[in-house]
């Protein structure tokens, strides 16, 4: 470790190798270290799914320059890639409801509405489960299995030293203390995702960093014909931002909860993505904690798999694999912290790193590198409206 970076970044996910691709972009030298051997987090346990119109207010922001910046990287780093958009399939008028006032506040270009026949011949739903739906078009997929292992083959090639298998046991301006010597750059990005109280505890706590676990399984399901695009449901409504804006949101979030009491204790989000070898990813569900318990309810697996039935009108659904995701969740979306100069702690603290997470690494590497000194921009000033 006796070279010094102008970068040096603590994380390999997704918002930690986001900061790798912004600062490799200027011409500066960077290292990244991770006590895994390989990318094993929330940025492989995930839908692949980049929902860029769900997104509100700052999330927005990230999420759009993010678009641009993955469709650069998939050609360039190799790894499957497809422009899909999302089908949002509504199962009830106020989620049609939903939709409707979603697309008059975003536009006819971002949203538009399908009607049941449409949403069929998108993606296999039963016949009767659909009252009509939405077509996202600016929405991307990639496979979380394959996309981050690919970034990081590229910056490897590229130039970018990575340490694995190095634990960081405390971090200063121009230091990083690790499990096999001292690193030292002139910037220090700390992307850790919910391990953040591992080497910053009071800022976790100051900010209400907390652990989200989900359970997700991969499927075999024999269905009518492949989804063209990754599928949200009514319960996808009332959990990203730009629906839950919407007047009609809360009336159906209320009547979810009312008829299906047990699937709102969940904290469900029922959505589907197909991956390239045809296998469905299934989820997801939501508890909250300093710690999440790692022992998976399989009446919460077994109420994921019903409704994957119900919807598609099929039983021959064979599980592949079950797993438990976490990510970092806050009250607020995003975390950037300096607790200390030309330091940042950086986490996306909602479920929507693949989504955001590149963008937020550009507006911290401008920042920190900008010629002038300052505080990270405000990313809303980058919002098209």
């Amino acid at each position: 470790m006796g070279r010094h970076y102008d970068l040096a970044i603590v994380g390999s996910g997704i918002v930690g190798l986001g900061h790798a691709v912004a600062a490799l972009k200027r011409g500066l030298t960077v290292a990244v270290v991770d006590r895994a051997s390989s990318v094993v987090g929330a940025s492989v346990r995930n839908f692949g799914h980049l929902c860029i119109t769900g997104q509100e207010g700052e999330a927005r922001a990230y999420a759009e320059l993010a678009r641009e910046l993955w469709l650069t990287l998939a050609p360039e780093a190799g790894f499957w890639l497809r422009e899909s958009g999302t089908v949002v399939v509504a199962q009830a008028q106020d989620e049609l409801d939903v939709l409707d006032e979603f697309r008059q506040r975003r536009g006819g270009s971002d949203v538009r509405l399908l009607t049941p026949a449409e949403v069929r011949d998108r993606i296999p739903v039963a016949d009767g489960v659909a009252v009509g739906g939405a077509w996202l078009p600016r929405d991307l997929q990639v496979d979380p299995r394959e996309a981050a292992s690919a970034i990081v083959r590229w910056l490897d090639a590229h130039g970018v030293d990575f340490f694995w298998r190095t634990a960081v046991v405390g971090v200063q301006t121009g230091a990083v203390h690790t499990s096999r010597g001292t690193l030292s750059a002139d910037a220090i990005v700390v992307a850790v995702n919910h391990d953040v109280d591992l080497l910053f505890p009071g800022l976790a706590e100051a900010h209400g960093v907390e652990r989200c676990g989900l359970d997700m399984m991969l499927v075999d399901a024999e269905l009518d014909h492949p989804l063209s695009a990754p599928l949200l449901t009514g319960w996808s409504l009332v959990r990203y931002s730009g629906f839950a804006h919407t007047p009609s949101a809360g009336a159906l979030r209320e009547r979810l909860a009312e008829e299906h009491p047990e699937l709102a204790a969940l904290d469900l989000n029922q959505m589907y993505t197909q991956r390239p070898d045809g296998s469905l990813i299934v989820g997801d569900t939501h508890y909250r904690g300093v710690d999440v318990p790692p022992f998976q309810s399989e009446a919460a697996n077994d109420q994921l798999l019903e409704l994957a039935r119900q919807l598609f009108g099929t039983d021959r659904i064979r599980v592949r694999e079950r797993w438990q995701g976490v990510y970092a969740t806050a009250p607020d979306e995003f975390l950037v912290a300096a607790p200390a100069p030309e330091v940042r702690v950086v986490s996306v603290t909602t479920g929507i790193g693949m989504t955001t997470g590149l963008g937020l690494a550009e507006r911290v590497v401008d920042e920190l590198f900008s010629a002038a000194p300052g505080v990270l921009a405000t990313a809303g000033a980058a919002r098209a409206d």
